[in-house]
C-alpha cells in the first residue's frame, strides 16, 4: 500500500466507499462522479501506478481484475445488456489518480467514441 494514495486508502477501508466487490487481489467500489448510471471502479489492492507500469509478474492480477468486471457485471445485472470497461492511462489518457484502475460503465447506451 502507498500510504499518499487515495485508491490504496480507499482498500484499505481508511476512506469511505461503496463496496461492490472484494477479495484478497481485487476491490470494487462506486465511483462518486459517475459517467453513467452504473460506474464502478476496479482496483488491483497491489498499488501500480497505471498500466503502464505493469510487469509480467501482474499478468494473473490483471486478469482477475477483468473476471472481477464480468463478475460484477452479472451482479449488478447488465451483463446482458452490456457495459464498457476502460483502462485511462496517463494525463493524456485522462488518469486522474494515479493507482491503476479499470473502470466499469453500463445502465444506457455508452457511444463512440467517448470523447
Amino acid at each position: 500500500m502507498a500510504s499518499n494514495c487515495l485508491f490504496c486508502r480507499i482498500a484499505a477501508g481508511d476512506i469511505p466507499s461503496t463496496t461492490v466487490y472484494g477479495d484478497d487481489d481485487v476491490y470494487a467500489f462506486r465511483d462518486t462522479n459517475p459517467a453513467a448510471p452504473q460506474h464502478i471502479l476496479i482496483i488491483p489492492r497491489k498499488h501500480i501506478q497505471s498500466l503502464a507500469d505493469v510487469e509480467v509478474e501482474d499478468a494473473a492480477m490483471l486478469g482477475r481484475l477483468l473476471l472481477s468486471a464480468r463478475r460484477i457485471a452479472e451482479q449488478e445485472g447488465f451483463a446482458q445488456t452490456g457495459f464498457r470497461s476502460v483502462f485511462n492511462t496517463g494525463v493524456d489518457g485522462g488518469q486522474t489518480v494515479g493507482h491503476m484502475h479499470l473502470h466499469l460503465l453500463a445502465g444506457r447506451a455508452l457511444h463512440w467514441p467517448p470523447g
